[in-house]
């Protein structure tokens, strides 16, 4: 199947345009070439992203879509399109209908969560793509709104991206593009103008690695990915033949928070002695339980990933590049 090369003729459609990860797929793009157009919920998002990307010129176009559930909503959008990076979300509706020959779209890269292959573990464990979160969406089924939210988060991303697999499976030999599906681990930096803005994975990152937690906590494991790793994941792509029909697994590696904290001491020892941060428990013994194998992802896209290190440091001064630290999350 053919790909999608980065030159002034491909358009890229990346939906939720003003999104966490999307904002930066959007820019990640535009540098290398490709004409964009994104789909925001409103006019006063899609100015704030043209004025972002003003040096870009009538290279980067949006279109406002509030309801992306709307059947045929997307129809207008989609043409003379050549790839789709697919943030928003929910995904393929089951009353879509057959879309042979509505577009020029070559290409579907579809984000979905590494929340949807995790599985419970008490000893050292590896996830790959071939894992599931089936046993969170059997815990839905049995208990319903009673179960903890983050159990709903898991089934959520678990179901959503096996209806889109499911739709894809269905309609592939008659809609002409091929679909590629990102599972990304904990992103990390993120350009946001006020405390409250962040996305879900920001905020917990802060309360682990800043805050004031438990043992228990401080020795859990997490898997990190840097939005710009995560950004160049989606570009490529749509640009790397192989990974027409794959699900691609992100993530740079893994740390426990502890781990984490002592790095960021290291790093920048200033902000404990002002009082901003919490060490935690330096003297925690600890170990990584948890690792995701992305190979496919180095050995397809050739993504090369930034460190703990290099995340760490730019995620910082996101804070505090906009007084955040000083604002209300001084560890008393």
């Amino acid at each position: 199947m053919p790909v999608v090369p980065s030159n002034s003729n491909s358009r890229v459609l990346v939906t939720g345009a003003n999104g966490y990860v999307a904002s930066w797929i959007v820019r990640t793009l535009l540098e290398q070439g490709y004409i964009v157009r994104g789909t925001v919920r409103s006019a006063s998002k899609g100015k704030q992203l043209k004025e972002i990307f003003a040096s870009y010129g009538d290279k980067f176009e949006w279109v406002v879509v509030n309801d992306i559930t709307k059947d045929g909503i997307l129809d207008e959008c989609v043409k003379d399109v050549d790839a789709i990076e697919h943030t928003a979300s929910p995904v393929c509706p089951e009353n879509q209908e057959d879309p042979q020959g509505k577009s020029s779209v070559k290409r579907v890269v579809l984000t979905s969560s590494a929340a949807a292959l995790l599985r419970t573990f008490t000893g050292y464990t590896v996830i790959d793509e071939t894992c599931w979160g089936d046993e969170y969406v059997k815990i839905i089924e049995e208990i319903g709104a009673k179960a903890p939210w983050i159990i709903k988060y898991m089934a959520s991303k678990t179901l959503a991206e096996r209806a889109a697999w499911d739709f894809y499976e269905k309609h592939k030999a008659s809609i002409g593009w091929e679909m590629v599906v990102l599972n990304p681990t904990h992103p990390s930096l993120q350009d946001f103008e006020k405390l409250g803005e962040e996305t879900l994975s920001l905020q917990r990152w802060y309360s682990y690695a800043c805050l004031e937690q438990s043992d228990d906590n401080l020795k859990s494991t997490w898997a990190y990915v840097d939005v710009r790793d995560v950004a160049a994941a989606h570009v490529e792509s749509i640009k790397k033949e192989a990974a027409g029909g794959e699900r691609i697994l992100l993530s740079a590696d893994s740390s426990t928070w502890q781990e984490t904290r002592n790095l960021m001491f290291s790093l920048r020892p200033d902000l404990y002695r002002k009082g901003l941060l919490s060490r935690g428990n330096p003297e925690l013994k600890s170990e990584v339980l948890l690792v995701f194998n992305s190979k496919k992802a180095k050995n397809i896209l050739g993504i090369e990933y930034r460190s703990l290190q290099e995340s760490t440091i730019a995620t910082i001064e996101e804070y505090e590049k906009r007084g955040l630290l000083d604002q209300i999350h001084r560890v008393e």
